[in-house]
């Protein structure tokens, strides 16, 4: 359930734009075709309207004809209820809604001087239903209603005054399916679909890009996105690659410049060192080469930070347990303490010499600030988790996340402890986020710090 949420999270969110998208679209499309149909139901009730006046209007026309033709056998007929679906109008009956419309079309077929009166009355004044066996017995059709009656009164070309019933099959106008339910369901459930698939085409490209940029924080080697898609969408993404690549310019000029600089140096100390060691007092050449020593260390971790950003390196798909137990065995040929207690059997697509240095790295450390180190792996929901433990002193919470500036140490690394130039955890950061992964501190229980780098399989 959780799955199916995350994949459509965006169309129910109001604030995203797939969410408005698919609300605009499923309430567009439902509401054309409510419109459709109500269109379409209002031209069916004008053509069922337009049927029975055709028909009302042909009886009359065809009755009047045969009074015209034989006046007194045509009434004598109308009397006797021999011509069917007509009789004479029974006395007394007045038309209460006279259909307008349908006097004017008869006037036009009678003739002048006709002055025709139409409209519709109630069946029982004009047809009495039969009782007796032949109505009840007859089959399929004892129950059907009662014929439409029609009153026409027009003056025949004699000048006398007609008055003629009409009874007509009735034909009832199918429901209104405008408002139903039942019938509003289909529609609304298929709009709700198409807008879904719609929305879907509309925000993947945006999408992809939210992705890359999610990518772009976590990674300085991200890829170029594939720009597909409308106009306007790869304008945006062709944007896009172009400011990452103008900041992985700018992250390359800053490298190479801290390159430069670590390099240049190298000759200069060496040229010291020289000079140091013709120190005669033995004290003083000491204190100065140890000194010097630690500026080799800045300027060789300096170049190995600025190695770090710019790691130009294939991925490859590796077996994480194997790069483990093999960086535990080589630590142990050259007498570290480091120890492989468990892996995760998992495999994924990283930079592999990115990944050995980083837990490289943080094994370094442990060794060097808790004693030893142990190393483990696990996974879940995805993604590889290698921890690094020690047992050393730790550090204190909120101190961790300094940890990962530069130049920033422990307690351990400050003077009266172990040395060091508090770029080791920045380097492992640097590392893992060209592969898009990411480094953690945290106390472990029982005493001594767990560094943990955290990745995609």
């Amino acid at each position: 359930m959780s799955d199916i949420f995350r994949r459509y999270r965006y169309y129910v969110v109001p604030g995203s734009m797939a969410g408005r998208i698919f609300v605009l679209l499923a309430a567009g499309i439902a509401a054309s075709a409510i419109i459709s149909l109500f269109i379409a139901n209002m031209m069916r009730r004008a053509d069922f309207d337009h049927i029975r006046a055709e028909r009302v209007i042909a009886s009359a026309v065809d009755v009047a004809e045969r009074l015209r033709q034989d006046p007194g056998g045509t009434e004598e007929m109308l009397r006797r209820r021999l011509i069917f679906g007509a009789t004479l109008a029974p006395l007394g009956v007045g038309i209460n809604r006279p259909e307008a419309g349908l006097a004017q079309e008869l006037a036009e077929r009678l003739g002048p001087g006709s002055l025709p009166e139409v409209g519709q009355v109630p069946s029982g004044l004009c047809f009495k239903r039969k009782r007796g066996p032949l109505g009840p017995a007859a089959a399929g059709i004892a129950d059907l209603p009662p014929p439409d009656c029609w009153i026409v009164r027009f003056t025949d070309p004699g000048g006398q005054r007609r008055a003629i019933a009409l009874g007509l099959p009735r034909l009832s106008m199918p429901t209104d399916a405008t408002f139903n339910l039942i019938d509003l369901l289909p529609i609304i459930a298929l709009s709700a679909v198409l807008s879904i698939i719609v929305s879907r085409q509309i925000a993947k490209p945006l999408r992809r890009l939210e992705k890359a940029a999610a990518d772009f924080t976590l990674s300085h080697d991200p890829r170029a996105i594939p720009e597909e898609g409308p106009d306007e969408v790869r304008a945006a993404l062709s944007t896009f690659n172009l400011m990452q690549e103008r900041v992985r310019a700018g992250f390359r000029e800053r490298t190479q410049l801290l390159a430069a600089i670590s390099h240049d140096l190298q000759t200069p100390l060496t040229r010291l060192r020289l000079r140091l060691e013709q120190v005669k007092d033995k004290e003083l050449r000491e204190r100065l080469l140890e000194d010097h020593r630690a500026m080799q260390n800045l300027v060789r971790e300096g170049l190995d930070l600025a190695g770090s950003v710019e790691v130009r390196e294939d991925w490859a798909v590796i077996d994480i347990d194997s790069l483990l137990t093999s960086m535990a065995e080589d630590a142990e040929d050259v007498g570290q303490p480091v120890q492989f207690l468990s892996g995760c059997g998992g495999v994924a697509r990283v930079k592999p010499n990115a990944l050995t240095r980083c837990v490289g790295n943080l094994v370094d450390n442990a060794v060097k600030y808790g004693g030893s180190a142990e190393i483990s792996c696990t996974r879940g929901n995805g993604r590889i988790t290698i921890s690094v433990r020690d047992h050393g002193p730790g550090i204190d919470e909120k101190d961790l996340d300094e940890m990962f500036e530069p130049f920033t140490r422990g307690e351990a690394g400050q003077p009266g402890g172990r040395p060091g130039t508090g770029i080791g955890l920045t380097i492992a950061r640097t590392l893992a986020m060209t592969f898009g992964g990411s480094v953690a501190l945290a106390n472990a229980e029982g005493g001594g710090l767990i560094a943990m780098v955290d990745f995609e399989e």
